[in-house]
């Protein structure tokens, strides 16, 4: 889901690992070096980090952007509201000519510090639902990128738990309760658990004993499934949710349904 550019300025286009910046912007011999300020929603220490640097950097060489000669790429790493807003303070400081955002949460971090500098976001689900643009046609503002989808389709993910395990009578939703994507993602889900005969009970994706605790005694009764919403939380949480789940690997019984079983 790809937004117009923003009025203002010529930015840089993010996808992944790609960008482009128009070739009028791009710089001359003796223009000086652009600079980019990036706000990742991912712990510093991450195993994905190289890679996405790495692919960020690949997307930017094959356009004609040189890291350290033509363009500088400032990053910081940011899990929590607290990182979030110190570091979007510190990337906006730095005076950058874009600054790149990989989740709603960060936008809204990097909008509370600049409403003018330039926002380029990636992975960002349902933009207009988290009030981070106006509009699909006119996101207005400093911010515009690429979503990753909007909340109605989280009801989906239910629907098809459901299809494949049809015994599932309780689900729990992994979600970030701080974010307006959990919010949104788990009343979506919520909203057709009735009409689907299943009972569904937010888990806040926090701590990684709180999640621990949560799933390890919601998965005791028979008939229980999960569903994980996108966040960075559950990002930054994958390798313990993974396996969570999967010492409480289905188990199928004869008419065909599946559980969850307890550790």
């Amino acid at each position: 889901m790809q937004f117009r550019q923003l009025k203002r300025r010529e930015v840089i286009s993010l996808l992944g690992g790609a960008a482009a910046w128009p070739l009028a912007v791009r710089a001359q011999p003796g223009e000086r070096m652009r600079r980019i300020g990036a706000l990742m929603a991912q712990a510093e220490g991450d195993p994905d980090r190289e890679i996405r640097v790495a692919a960020f950097a690949q997307g930017l060489q094959q356009l004609g952007w040189i890291i350290g000669g033509n363009v500088r790429i400032d990053y910081r790493w940011a899990t929590s509201d607290v990182e979030r807003a110190r570091y979007a303070t510190e990337l906006v400081a730095l005076k950058p000519d874009v600054l790149l955002a990989t989740s709603g949460a960060i936008v809204g971090a990097l909008q509370q510090a600049t409403r003018t500098v330039p926002i380029v976001f990636v992975t960002v689900i349902d933009p207009v639902g988290g009030g981070w643009v106006a509009s699909l046609a006119r996101p207005g503002g400093n911010a515009t990128g690429f979503a990753s989808y909007d909340f109605s389709l989280s009801g989906k993910w239910l629907e098809l738990l459901k299809e494949i395990a049809p015994g599932v009578t309780r689900a729990a939703v992994l979600r970030d309760a701080t974010e307006t994507a959990g919010v949104g993602q788990f009343a979506v889900i919520q909203s057709v658990a009735s009409s689907l005969g299943v009972e569904v009970v937010p888990v806040n994706v926090g701590h990684p004993d709180e999640i621990g605790r949560a799933l390890t005694a919601f998965a005791r009764p028979a008939s229980s499934g999960m569903v994980v919403t996108a966040s960075a939380l559950t990002l930054v949480h994958r390798d313990l949710i993974v396996a969570l789940a999967d010492c409480r690997c289905p188990r199928f019984t004869r008419d065909g349904s599946t559980s969850i079983s307890g550790a």
